[in-house]
């Protein structure tokens, strides 16, 4: 990949590579901020800062002072710790094997509730959500009066709220969707803390087993954190007997 130079400092090219470097491990959040023209080009000068007091400390010695030794010696020490940690967790896998076992041994584990589609229309009095019914129950289609009237962003899609479980909304709003029959819609408003709802259910789903190929990946990764964490207290144990722990009676 080609470098473009972006300034040089006492010698020292800093390049596109170092910017866009330096971007990646910012917080998304924060890396947003330097997307922009602008916003690379203070990160730029961030940068040649950085280099500037580099060049201040070097010409100064500092690096050969007792107080930055000191802080060498600890960031090394810390360095290593993470890598040795790090290097020793990358070590352990867990192969497809195992996790189809745990799939196969604990079929509880991956059942899906029963869940149901449903479609809302959220207004702000119930007395528009009456006529809003009426209108429905004459002929318009309940897509139709959603996009129309619905104050929920949902109406863009004609009031769909996909599917959902027990648990995911709020009492009011769950223990009125739960009840229709598919295809069949509220005869009256249902008050919540967001307004008045007219609810249609769409479909609706029995619990069932989540198959295999769905869950593979999460599966492994809590194999592999269950793994991890029993090898990594066993590792601690073996080098406890290698190298001598003594502790105090009190952490106070």
């Amino acid at each position: 990949m080609k470098k473009t130079p972006l300034a040089t400092v006492a010698g020292k090219t800093i390049y596109t590579a170092d910017l866009d470097a330096l971007i990646k491990q910012l917080p998304q959040e924060q890396a947003n901020q330097f997307t922009s023209e602008e916003g690379r080009r203070q990160l730029l000068e961030e940068l040649i800062a950085q280099e500037l007091f580099y060049l201040e400390g070097k010409e100064a010695n500092v690096d050969e002072s007792e107080e930055f030794q000191k802080m060498l010696i600890d960031a090394e020490e810390k360095l290593l710790k993470t890598h040795m940690i790090a290097k020793f967790m990358m070590d352990i896998s867990v192969p497809d094997e195992e996790v189809q076992k745990f799939y196969d041994e604990n079929p509880t584990q991956f059942i899906a509730p029963d869940s149901i589609r449903a479609s809302h229309i959220l207004l702000p009095n119930e007395e528009q959500a009456i006529t809003i019914i009426d209108e429905i129950k004459n002929g318009k289609s309940f897509e139709t009066a959603a996009k129309e009237y619905s104050i929920c962003p949902s109406n863009e899609k004609g009031g769909d709220l996909s599917y959902f479980s027990k648990g995911q909304m709020v009492p009011e709003f769950e223990t009125a969707a739960f009840a229709l029959e598919v295809d069949e819609m509220t005869e009256l408003p249902v008050q919540t803390q967001f307004g008045y709802h007219i609810i249609k259910l769409t479909d609706r789903k029995i619990a069932q087993t989540i198959p295999f190929d769905t869950v593979k990946e999460n599966a492994r990764n809590y194999l592999l954190r269950e793994k991890q964490n029993k090898a990594f207290i066993g590792k601690v144990e073996d080098l406890k007997q290698k190298y001598p722990v003594i502790m105090e009676t009190s952490t106070r």
